[in-house]
This record gives C-alpha cells, structure tokens and sequence, in this order.
C-alpha cells in the first residue's frame, strides 16, 4: 500500500472488534488487532481500538491483557437443537430478549467511538455489534474461522461490507447476497507459532529421554485436555512409544493418572514418553519438533497445522457447535491433508491411523505437503488488507 499522507498519519484510524466466548473466536480478533497495530505503527499512523464483548468473558480478559480498551453489552445465546420447538426453552427465551437490548448498547458505543471499520469473528456476542454497525453505516468485516459458517455469522454476513473466509469451499455456504463479498483470507495464526526450533523443544521440556532417531508424536487436547484422547492413546501407549517419541499434553487435572500409568512402562521405552499438563511459551517448539499431532480439529488448531504443514490425526469433539470440528476433519481429510477419526474411536482405529505416518516418512512427509497447501500463514495480513481497503466505503455518517 502507499504511505499515508500526513493529515491521515496525524488521525488514528479507529477500530472495534468483537467476537469471542472462545478461544477459536477471541484469538484471532487479536492477532489481527496486533498485525494491524504494527502495519499502522511502520507508516506513522496510530491505532485505536475499542473491543466489544461479553462482561467477564474470555474476550474481557483478553483485551485487558493487551491493554485494549473493552465494554460490555448484553448478549443472548441461542442453544440450538434439531427440533425447532425445542428451542423454545426459557433460557432461549430469556436470551432473545438480551439481544435487542445489546444492539442498542453497541448502537451507542458505535455512534460515540465512530470507527473506521467494525470486525466481527464470531460468536453470539458479534451480532448486536454487527446490527449495530449497520445501522450507524459503519463498513462491518465479517470473519469466519471455519469450514462451514456459525449462527452469529450467517446472520451478520448480509449486512458485511466483506466476509472473510478461511477456505474456498466456504464461499458456496454463504448467503447468496454475501458471495461476491466474500475473500479468502485464511484464519489468523499467531506469528510466533511459526518460529520455533525443534531443538529449543527438548530443553525446554526436559525431555531427557528423546530420542532424536525416531519421529515424534505430539498428543494434545486443548489446554483443559481431552478424557478421550488421553484414555485412546493411554491405551496404545507401548506400542506407540516403540516406534515413536510422544509429548503428551493432557490438562492438568489428568497429569497424575498418566504419570502413574507411565511408571508402569518398560524401562527401555519410558523415557520417551513426556506428560504435561499444560503446554505455554514453548509450544512454537514443541509443535516444529513433532512430525505426527494428534489433536482436536477446531479452527486454530486447523490453521496452526496447515501453516505449518503438519502431518496429523484428528478426533474432533462431537459436542462442537454446529459439529464444526467434524466438518475441518474431513475437509482436510478429504485431500489426504490429515487423517480423521470422526465415526469410531478406539485404541484399534487410532494406531491403524498412526502407524502409517511413523513407519513410511514419505508417506508422513507428503501428508505434511498437502495440509501445508491448505495453510495461509499470511492470514492476519491478508485480513488487515481487508479492513484497511474497506474504510472508504462507510453507507454514511454515523446516526
């Protein structure tokens, strides 16, 4: 782009986001705010950003953290079940009526901040400030994570300025008006995921055990962990570790369990097994060391796969919204990017799924090639293209 003249260096360019309730919502909102803080900060011009979300949310905390700017508004969630009447719940009920209540709160927020530009990832929470965006013209940029869209998105995607999508296969899910809006921009990954060092993983575990002449597997469920995932790989445990290193991060509160069930392993294996609760700042390491993950399939996890072009096994959680994991499982799977477990899942259908991947590295190598295809490390920037190229086409002034 072309350097700022110095009237609009002078002028911060104003931003609110919201999005949240998850961590799939939440972070790349803020990888995005960070990636279009820092291309603002290189041409002069600064940035003010105001997060809107749920009180005591994840997102709250989130934006305290960074030092960004946040206010509430009422918010309704939709608990949705196949049967229509179903829904008809007082929870639901009592929600509904939050949402009008929201949209004016973030009506005003958005008529006294007067952004340049609104971006919304998603979650019950982005609807009201997406409505309200619309209804002060305010440009709205919609972005979705996943495969196939959520509630909140659908809804906001024909009021959108532009929707960004993280695959192609997207596009024909959106709204028929949203389609010539929608570009593929990726799902944001943080930038540090991309720099670490195989080596730098081993030390920083203490993995004293390691064995650098066999592959490694990384075994993870989210930082609270995964019952499933720990007790299926628990169960081929001996057999994995004879072909493999495992980095098992299984959430704190699972941590004694395994370590007591790894005591029993053979003295010539146990070495090569290393359990965690919780995997932090050295999770850029960890994941350059592990040629095979074993993980869920949510969006990020998707993203940070497929930038960094990981061979892998997907369980996905069945009780996801919308069964979205499900659905970035096969979407991989379906163009041999990753392996996924979405029908049964048993100590059996997990090592007929692993044992390839350890046993041929050509195999495992050109499994890696084809989910880095699918990855867009470029993401962030390509959003913040997105928002900076939209703030000359505000529907009018604020109301």
């Amino acid at each position: 782009m072309n350097d700022l003249d110095p009237a609009a260096a002078e002028r911060a360019f104003r931003l609110i986001v919201t999005g949240g309730g998850t961590g799939g919502h939440t972070y790349p909102a803020l990888t995005a705010v960070r990636t279009l803080w820092a291309r603002l900060a290189a041409r002069g011009q600064p940035l003010d950003v105001l997060w809107v979300g749920a009180a005591g949310s994840l997102e709250s905390r989130v934006a305290a953290s960074e030092g960004i700017a946040f206010s509430a508004v009422a918010t309704g969630k939709i608990r949705r079940a196949k049967n229509p009447v179903k829904m008809l719940t007082p929870e639901n009920v009592r929600d509904m009526t939050n949402v009008p209540r929201g949209v004016l709160q973030a009506r005003e927020l958005v008529s006294d901040f007067r952004p340049d530009v609104v971006l919304a990832t998603g979650g019950y929470v982005a609807v009201p400030v997406g409505v309200a965006a619309w209804l002060c013209g305010r440009p709205l940029v919609v972005h979705e994570q996943t495969v196939r869209l959520g509630l909140a998105n659908r809804v906001l995607a024909r009021a959108a300025a532009r929707v960004a999508v993280s695959s192609d296969s997207t596009v024909p899910l959106l709204p028929e008006s949203a389609r010539s809006s929608a570009v593929v921009t990726g799902n944001p990954v943080r930038p540090e995921v991309r720099t670490g060092v195989a080596e730098k993983a081993v030390h920083a575990l203490g993995f004293h055990g390691h064995d650098p002449a066999l592959p490694t597997v990384y075994v993870t469920g989210g930082a609270q962990g995964a019952v499933q995932i720990n007790e299926t790989v628990g169960a081929i445990l001996p057999w994995l570790l004879g072909h493999a290193n495992v980095v098992h991060q299984c959430g704190e509160a699972n941590v004694a369990a395994l370590r007591e069930r790894a005591a029993s392993l053979p003295a010539d294996i146990a070495g090569r097994y290393h359990v965690t609760g919780f995997v932090g700042g050295e999770l850029p390491h960890v994941l350059a060391l592990a040629d095979v993950v074993i993980s869920r399939s949510g969006a990020g996890t998707i993203a940070e796969l497929t930038a960094l072009g990981k061979a892998s096994v997907l369980i996905p959680l069945a009780s996801s919204a919308g069964n979205e994991q499900a659905h970035n499982a096969r979407h991989l799977q379906e163009t041999g990017a990753a392996v996924a477990l979405v029908d049964e899942v048993t100590p059996d259908t997990l090592r007929a799924a692993v044992t390839p991947l350890l046993t041929d590295p050509a195999r495992r190598e050109a499994m890696a090639d084809r989910a880095r295809a699918h990855g867009r490390p470029d993401a962030a920037e390509r959003l913040v293209d997105l928002l900076l190229s939209v703030t000359g086409e505000a529907n009018g002034p604020v109301g």
